[in-house]
């Protein structure tokens, strides 16, 4: 786990995943990781990533809030069947096409690879994803050990990018 993730940024950043289909005429319920949940319907242009490595690239015609989801119509996208094979799909969008993050903020394509370090000095691992549950977003660190740690205050202390380390206040034993 030693080093610090020097790569390019990545070009596509995650903003939401598409879950299900909606009906039969191939509409889609997405989760949105923006806040507001509808800033994902000001992209036109999505990326959809599949769990097997595939891409493709479709427009976005039609979306609205929904039962804590975003509804939408895809281009080309027009049975169930064809809904249903995009089930689990990623939804991102150009960095691009994205504002600079604010001042302590971060994305989190951005953070994924840096090392976890403690408080105390421990390494915890490396930030392997993040999963959003109903408290908020964890980042999962995997190590020695796999320690699912709040994105949030006051348990993440600080990113610093350039030096390749998120800082926690999290244990090493937990």
């Amino acid at each position: 786990m030693s080093g610090s993730r020097t790569a390019e940024p990545a070009r596509y950043l995650t903003l939401g995943q598409i879950v299900s289909v909606h009906g039969v005429r191939g509409w889609l319920k997405v989760n949105s990781f923006t806040d507001p949940p509808e800033a994902l319907l000001e992209h036109a242009g999505w990326h959809l990533l599949q769990a097997n490595g595939q891409t493709q690239e479709r427009k976005l015609l039609a979306g609205d809030a929904y039962k804590g989801q975003l509804r939408v119509q895809l281009e080309g996208v027009e049975d169930r069947d064809v809904a249903l094979a995009l089930a689990g799909s990623w939804v991102q969008v150009e960095r691009t096409s994205l504002a600079e993050p604010a001042p302590r903020e971060h994305y989190r394509e951005d953070l994924i690879g840096l090392r976890v370090v403690n408080v105390e000095g421990a390494e915890l691992g490396a930030v392997s994803h993040f999963v959003d549950l109903p408290a908020g977003a964890v980042m999962v660190v995997r190590g020695v050990r796999e320690h699912w740690v709040p994105a949030a205050p006051p348990h993440l202390k600080r990113v610093e990018r350039e030096a390749g380390h998120v800082l926690v206040d999290w244990p090493e034993e937990l």
